[in-house]
């Protein structure tokens, strides 16, 4: 009898722990369902979702960086005159020119005739021309067609640059020179940034853009 005691003593013991934890367990699930308890054991859903209005000028996660903003970044851009450092630059982009009918949109670099000219970032040559303002003069199209880096009053060109040539940053594509407008006493090279398109020439109109805050980091 003492067995069958034992046994039926633990059954029922067993079995009043057990309804004792299913009505605990079933008020701490209830508890934490409360708008007391949601932040802290439910956070994820503490912030209620965007309304559609909030949301209607919001991008898509794979909209794609404009390249025209890489093309700029100062770490991408190189001093184009050998030897030159920022703290030598001067920002021109705003003089006038023409008696004041018209603003300067570029940047000189001031150095001796015969200074290499350098490739400010990788590229293709797009047009080598002569002209009765910027003498000899280079345009190089950015990797991503959208930007051309305009090179003026060159001395000369470097020897075998031809249109189509694929340039990389800090190759040598000329001289500084005082060809064109500019003065025999002061050589130096204009140098313009234009935001274009893909599908644009070299000739057409595009966007000028300083040049003295990319290269100087100022």
């Amino acid at each position: 009898m003492k067995i069958v005691d034992r046994i039926l003593t633990i059954v029922i013991t067993a079995t009043l722990t057990s309804a004792v934890w299913i009505v605990a367990g079933g008020s701490l699930i209830e508890n934490a369902n409360s708008s007391s308890q949601i932040k802290v054991t439910r956070p994820a859903a503490a912030a209620p979702s965007p309304t559609p209005s909030e949301t209607a000028g919001a991008e898509p996660l794979d909209t794609p960086v404009a390249e025209s903003t890489v093309t700029v970044q100062p770490n991408q851009l190189l001093i184009p005159v050998q030897n030159i450092r920022p703290s030598d630059l001067s920002d021109t982009y705003s003089d006038s020119r023409d008696g004041g009918s018209r603003l300067h949109e570029a940047l000189d670099i001031m150095a001796p005739k015969g200074t290499s000219v350098l490739s400010a970032t990788p590229g293709v040559i797009e047009r080598l021309f002569q002209s009765d303002a910027g003498g000899k003069t280079i345009y190089v199209r950015s990797v991503d067609g959208e930007t051309i880096y305009y090179y003026a009053h060159l001395d000369d060109y470097a020897q075998g640059l031809k249109e189509g040539q694929r340039v990389r940053r800090g190759q040598r594509i000329g001289t500084v020179g005082s060809s064109g407008n500019a003065s025999e006493d002061a050589p130096h090279l204009h140098f313009a940034i234009l935001q274009t398109t893909k599908d644009a020439e070299w000739w057409e109109p595009a966007t000028a853009i300083n040049p003295f805050p990319l290269l100087s980091n100022r």
